[in-house]
């Protein structure tokens, strides 16, 4: 595994790190998500990225994800590095979402009482919610960080204008945003400023969703398989979603990347660890074998600049960003 200094500090993050998003959660097969997690580990990720509504059920992946510490890790809690978010919908009535003092606080308690642990290594805000002043916000991080329930603080998903917000509250109250996450893919470029702005503040910066949900694996080369993401009525990649614009882009980047000897979705990933102002970047698995599959990606050799200019020809066209 390579690691990365997470920004201005003295942190360390692996390059890849998994996330918890998907296939953690009570209705998926605990077996499995016990087997990559373990082998995430043993192959040095040691970044461990999950938010309370993450699931389903939302807050089922931080639940499993206690139970696979309590059984198999908790001897190196040292050596990992959990975080935690909150902000999206998580529990019934007016005080379960939003970003408000009232929510942060009491979903990180939450989060803790899940996991069973004293501390989140960092917290996040998971979005701007349109309403709570930053202010209230970034002042309810630094209060996780004073109390001991959190040794960092990050921001997710915060538009451009606000982000430079955040990180002059959280500097001023001795409490620097250690870390900015953001979608980011070969099918989504829009973090651009984001990154240009949190690696001039000193802010590690990490990638999620780095295979646009599927359509950068290759998995919709020749149509939408059955059982997977957008064969569902219901999920993050819709039908509608795999267009003809896409899978054209999709066929002809996975020509550059068997042109390198790797899978599209190595490429993708080897991709965006090419900017080296980015920290590390989230994979979302379903197995073992995919997992292994990305894992492999930071084997890769180096882009040459033809490739990297034919890249980026494909993915500037119009209709493509997810």
């Amino acid at each position: 595994m390579i690691y990365r200094y997470c920004g201005a500090s003295g942190v360390q993050l692996p390059v890849l790190s998994l996330g918890l998003w998907h296939n953690f959660g009570s209705v998926d097969d605990f077996s499995v998500a016990e087997a990559m997690l373990l082998k995430a580990f043993d192959s040095g990720i040691c970044h461990f990225d999950l938010a309370n509504n993450y699931g389903p059920v939302p807050g089922s992946a931080e639940e499993n994800f206690g139970r696979i510490l309590k059984r198999h890790l908790s001897a190196h809690r040292d050596e990992m590095l959990i975080t935690s978010k909150a902000g999206h919908d998580m529990w019934p009535g007016v005080y379960g979402t939003g970003s408000s003092r009232k929510n942060i606080i009491a979903s990180c308690d939450q989060s803790l009482r899940r996991m069973g642990l004293d501390y989140v290594d960092v917290f996040y805000s998971h979005r701007y919610d349109g309403v709570t002043p930053v202010e209230e916000t970034m002042q309810a991080l630094v209060d996780l960080v004073r109390s001991g329930k959190a040794l960092y603080v990050g921001i997710s998903k915060y538009p451009l204008e606000l982000q430079q917000r955040c990180y002059d509250y959280l500097r001023e109250h001795d409490t620097p945003c250690l870390v900015s996450q953001y979608r980011a893919s070969m099918f989504n470029t829009l973090a651009r400023p984001n990154l240009d702005l949190a690696a001039r503040e000193g802010s590690g910066f990490i990638c999620f969703s780095p295979l646009a949900q599927g359509l950068l694996t290759g998995k919709y080369l020749n149509g939408i398989p059955e059982g997977s993401r957008a064969a569902k009525d219901s999920g993050f990649l819709q039908r509608t979603q795999v267009t003809a614009e896409r899978v054209q882009a999709a066929r002809e980047l996975s020509l550059i990347a068997e042109e390198r000897g790797q899978s599209l979705a190595q490429m993708a990933i080897q991709w965006l660890l090419s900017d080296e102002r980015v920290t590390s970047v989230i994979l979302g698995t379903s197995s073992v074998r995919q997992l292994e599959d990305n894992l492999r990606s930071i084997e890769g050799p180096d882009f040459s600049s033809d490739q990297l200019q034919r890249i980026e020809a494909i993915i500037s066209r119009e209709g493509l960003t997810l």
